[in-house]
C-alpha cells in the first residue's frame, strides 16, 4: 500500500489519547456537544456558513497534514520509540481533527447548495474508513479495538516445536516459503498455521462494525455498506453492479487461466493433491491467499517459453546505481512533459537502506506538504523488479506535483483506484521499446518470444481480479447485515470458491476467522480500489498508445517520449480529484465507464495460446 500522506484522515483514532488530547488548541464545540448543551447548531444554517466552514476546515487539516506527515516520515525512516511517540501523537491529533470535521460537515445536509460545495462536505465526510460515534465511550472503544487489531496482525507468528525446541516463524519468512517451496504439505502446515493469528480477532471485529455502523448512521448513511460504496461518484448500487460487470468482461480470461494453472498443477502433484477438474486448493498457488500466482510461473509455462529478457540482468549490466535508476525513472516523466523533480526530492528521499539505523523498507511515495517537497522511501536493490517499482512509485509523485494547487480537499486521485492506477500504467510503458530507447537493450526481441511475458503478467494481474473484487464483497456483506458473525467464515470461503474457484486444503468452521489473515480486514483498508486499479490501468494505457499512435500489440506499446501521450496523461492528473471520476476518465480515454475490454486487448495472444492449450480439458469448477 502507497503512502499518499495528504488524504483525508482515515479510520480508527489510536487508543490511549484522551490525556494528550487536553493538551490540544481548543476547537470549535461539534454538533455533538452543541446538543448536550442545548444549543443546536445545525439551526439557521447558510450556503455562506457552508463554504465559510469549507475554507476553515480545509486550511486546519492541510497545516495538520503535514505535521503528520513529516511525524510519519521520521518514524518510517528513524525507527525507536521515540519517533513512534511522535507519529502516534502527530496522527491522533490529525485523526481527531477529522472526526471532528466531518460531523460537522453533516450539519449541511439539509441545505440547498451548489454542487462545488456539496461535493466537498460530501468528500470530508466520506474521507473517514470507520467514522467513531459522537457518544466519547463508542469513539474510545472504536479506537482501542482498530489498534488490538492491527496489533494481533502485526505481531502475528506461527510456531511450533521443531528438534524440541519451538521455532516461531513471521509472516515475511513463510511468505518466502510458500512462494518457493513445491511441499504440499509443507503449505499446507504453513497455511493453516497463518490463520491461527485471526479467530480472536472475531468478536473484537463484529464490535467494530457494530460502532462502526452507528458513526455511519450519524453521518447519514444506513450502514458502513453503503458509506464505503458511496465514494464513487455513482449510487451506490449501481457501483457494485459496474464492478459485477466488469468482472464479468474479464472472467471468460481468468477462466483460461485458471483452468491452465490448474493443469499444470496437476500435472506437477497428481490427482490426489489437486484434482483435474474443479477447485484449487488454495496454498499451492505461491501466495499465502491465493491472490496472485507469479511465483508458480516455474510450473505453469511450456519447456519453451520464457520470457524474452531478464530485467534484473540488464540493470545489473547496465552499471547503474540506485539513484541512477531513479533517474531513469525521472527521464521517463520528463519525456512525457512534466517538470523535473525538485532538488530537495534528491536531497531528502530514501533511495537504500541506511547501515545505522533501523527504517521501513516497503516502496512507498510521499507528499509532504501538498506542494513540492515529495519523495519517494525505498531501500532500493538492482533487480527488474525494483526498477518497475522506481517508475511505479514516481507515478505517484508526479501525480502528486502536478496537483498541487488544487483545494486540499482534491488533493487526491479522481477515485481510490487512479493513484495506483496511474503508477501501474507507467509500469505498462516498460517494453523493450522503452528499454532499446535507454540503452538496456540493443534490440527489440521478436513477438514469438511475447507469450512467457503476457504469461508472467497474468499470473499476477488476471489472478487477482476475482480476489480484488470478492474482499469488499465480503464486507459489504458484513456491514449492512446480510452477513451475520455466525457465519463470517462459511460467506468468506462461498465468495471465493464462486469467484476464484479455489478451495481451503483443510476443512473449515465458523471456530476460524480467515478474512482476518488478510492484512485489510484487521487494517481496515477498503480493497475496491485494487480491483479498480487492475481495470483502469489498461483502460489508461491503451488510451494513450492511441494517443501516441502505437498501431502494433498494446503489450508492446511504450508511450515514452511521447508529447501527445504527455499532454492528455497531464491533463487528467492535474485536475486530482476536482471533477466526478467519470469526467477524468473522459479526458484522458474518450470514455465516461470503467471498460475491461482493455484487458482483452492486452492479453488477446495469451488467450488464444489458452484456448488451444484448454481444448481437451474440461474447464470450470
Amino acid at each position: 500500500m502507497k503512502k499518499i500522506a495528504l488524504a483525508v484522515a482515515v479510520a480508527a483514532t489510536l487508543a490511549a489519547c484522551e490525556d494528550r488530547q487536553t493538551q490540544q488548541k481548543p476547537a470549535e464545540p461539534t454538533a455533538a456537544a452543541a446538543e448536550v448543551n442545548g444549543t443546536d447548531k445545525s439551526a439557521n444554517l447558510t450556503a455562506e456558513d457552508a463554504r465559510t466552514f469549507l475554507g476553515d476546515a480545509q486550511a486546519r487539516l492541510e497545516e495538520m497534514a503535514e505535521e503528520s506527515s513529516h511525524a510519519s516520515w521520521l518514524a518510517s525512516t528513524y525507527i525507536n520509540v521515540d519517533s513512534q511517540y511522535v507519529e502516534s501523537l502527530a496522527n491522533e491529533r490529525y485523526t481527531a481533527m477529522a472526526v471532528e470535521l466531518a460531523s460537522e460537515a453533516a450539519r449541511f445536509d439539509d441545505l440547498d447548495l451548489d454542487p462545488e460545495t456539496r461535493r466537498q462536505l460530501t468528500m470530508l465526510k466520506q474521507g473517514l474508513v470507520f467514522p467513531a460515534p459522537r457518544d466519547p465511550g463508542l469513539t474510545a472503544e472504536l479506537a482501542q479495538i482498530g489498534s488490538k487489531l492491527q496489533g494481533m496482525y502485526g505481531s502475528g507468528k506461527y510456531c511450533k516445536e521443531e528438534r524440541g525446541e519451538e521455532k516461531c516463524y513471521g509472516l515475511t519468512e513463510m511468505g518466502r516459503v510458500m512462494a518457493e517451496s513445491r511441499d504440499p504439505e509443507l503449505l499446507k502446515e504453513l497455511w493453516v498455521g497463518w490463520r491461527e493469528v485471526s479467530p480472536p480477532m472475531k468478536p473484537l471485529y463484529q464490535r467494530q462494525v457494530e460502532i462502526g455502523n452507528a458513526g455511519a448512521e450519524e453521518l447519514g448513511y444506513d450502514n458502513l455498506s453503503v458509506m464505503w460504496r458511496s465514494k464513487y461518484d455513482m449510487p451506490p448500487d449501481a457501483f457494485a453492479e459496474d464492478m459485477d460487470a466488469q468482472w464479468n468482461k474479464v472472467k471468460p480470461l481468468y477462466e483460461a487461466l485458471h483452468c491452465h494453472v490448474r493443469a499444470k498443477l496437476n500435472e506437477h502433484y497428481g490427482d490426489d493433491v489437486v484434482p483435474p477438474q474443479g477447485k484449487i486448493p488454495a496454498h499451492l498457488l505461491g501466495n499465502m491467499w491465493a491472490q496472485e500466482w507469479g511465483n508458480v510461473y516455474d510450473l505453469v509455462k511450456d519447456e519453451d517459453m520464457q520470457a524474452p529478457y531478464d530485467l534484473t540482468q540488464l540493470v545489473v549490466d547496465s552499471g547503474m546505481s540506485e539513484k541512477d535508476m531513479v533517474k531513469v525513472g525521472e527521464q521517463f516523466f520528463t519525456s512525457l512533459g512534466f517538470k523535473p523533480l525538485p532538488e530537495t526530492f534528491w536531497e531528502r528521499s530514501q533511495f537504500t537502506k541506511p547501515r545505522d539505523r533501523d527504517v521501513v523498507c516497503h516502496a512507498s511515495a510521499w507528499n509532504m506538504d501538498g506542494q513540492d517537497d515529495v519523495r519517494i522511501k525505498m531501500c532500493i536493490q538492482k533487480t527488474g523488479e525494483d526498477f518497475v517499482t522506481i517508475h511505479h512509485e514516481l507515478g505517484h509523485n508526479f501525480y502528486q506535483r502536478i496537483y498541487k494547487d488544487q483545494p486540499f480537499l482534491y488533493k487526491e486521485g479522481a477515485n481510490d483506484g487512479f493513484h495506483e492506477a496511474v503508477g501501474d500504467t507507467i509500469a505498462l510503458s516498460i517494453t523493450p521499446k522503452y528499454l532499446k530507447q535507454i540503452g538496456l537493450m540493443d534490440e527489440v526481441p521478436s513477438e514469438d518470444k511475447d507469450l512467457g511475458y503476457l504469461m508472467q503478467q497474468a499470473l499476477d494481474k488476471i489472478a487477482f481480479l476475482p480476489f480484488g473484487l470478492l474482499v469488499d464483497k465480503w464486507r459489504w456483506q458484513v456491514f449492512n447485515g446480510e452477513v451475520q458473525p455466525g457465519g463470517y467464515n462459511e460467506a468468506w470461503w462461498k465468495l471465493r470458491e464462486e469467484y476464484q474457484g479455489i478451495e481451503a486444503p483443510v476443512a473449515r468452521s465458523e471456530a476460524n476467522f480467515d478474512p482476518g489473515a488478510k492484512y485489510h480486514i484487521p487494517g481496515n483498508t477498503p480493497y475496491a480500489r485494487y480491483f479498480l486499479a487492475r481495470i483502469q490501468q489498461f483502460q489508461f494505457h491503451r488510451a494513450l498508445c492511441e494517443a501516441a499512435g502505437e498501431t502494433g500489440p498494446l503489450h508492446r506499446c511504450s508511450i515514452y517520449e511521447n508529447d501527445a501521450a504527455g499532454e492528455k496523461l497531464r491533463k487528467m492528473l492535474a485536475m486530482g480529484a476536482s471533477k466526478p471520476w467519470p469526467d477524468e476518465m473522459e479526458a484522458l480515454t474518450g470514455q465516461r465507464e470503467l471498460d475491461a475490454s482493455a484487458i482483452i486487448d492486452y492479453f488477446q495472444p495469451l488467450m488464444v495460446y489458452l484456448e488451444e492449450q484448454n481444448r481437451d480439458r474440461n474447464c470450470g469448477w
